[in-house]
């Protein structure tokens, strides 16, 4: 594929992403959407919370890290749209780099970057700062935080997630 090519599909398929509303990522910008997943970590928080011989300091690290986990899986392992009338505008970036077209710095994508800080520092506190548990909380907060940075928009790292270009 030349340079040119390139630049041409890429700006075809720049056109066709804003020709309509992407229904995969508006939701978020929806009334509800923010307390939904404030909802779905306290949810987690309570399974965690009910299986028994679960101490309180292992709850809020399996909150953590399947908040974390989820969300990095839904926000930045999975590429394209679930729908078929998009005709391939998504297919090649994430839900994440969907969100607001792209743009960085949205309400949005500041509440998804701040609610894992958050869980992070509740779930270090109610732990009692124990090492092994900071340990987990952090790795897994960072790995999440680090997707969600600007610098890694549209970034694949490992060949994971690469756009299958067909000819």
């Amino acid at each position: 594929m030349t340079l040119a090519s390139m630049y041409k599909t890429d700006y075809i398929q720049t056109c066709d992403q804003h020709s309509q509303t992407n229904l995969n990522s508006s939701w978020f910008n929806d009334k509800g959407a923010w307390m939904t997943n404030v909802i779905i970590v306290c949810l987690i928080k309570f399974f965690f919370g009910i299986v028994p011989g679960m101490s309180p300091e292992l709850a809020w690290t399996m909150t953590t890290l399947t908040y974390n986990v989820g969300s990095y899986i839904m926000l930045h392992a999975v590429t394209g749209v679930p729908f078929e009338f998009t005709q391939g505008a998504y297919d090649g970036i994430t839900l994440w780099e969907q969100i607001d077209g792209g743009d960085q710095f949205t309400a949005t994508r500041k509440y998804l970057t701040t609610v894992p800080i958050v869980l992070f520092l509740l779930s270090t506190h109610y732990t009692h700062y124990a090492p092994f548990a900071f340990s987990v909380n952090l790795v897994v907060t960072v790995i999440n935080l680090i997707a969600k940075l600007p610098v890694m928009h549209q970034v694949r790292l490992f060949d994971i997630n690469q756009k299958v270009e067909s000819n």
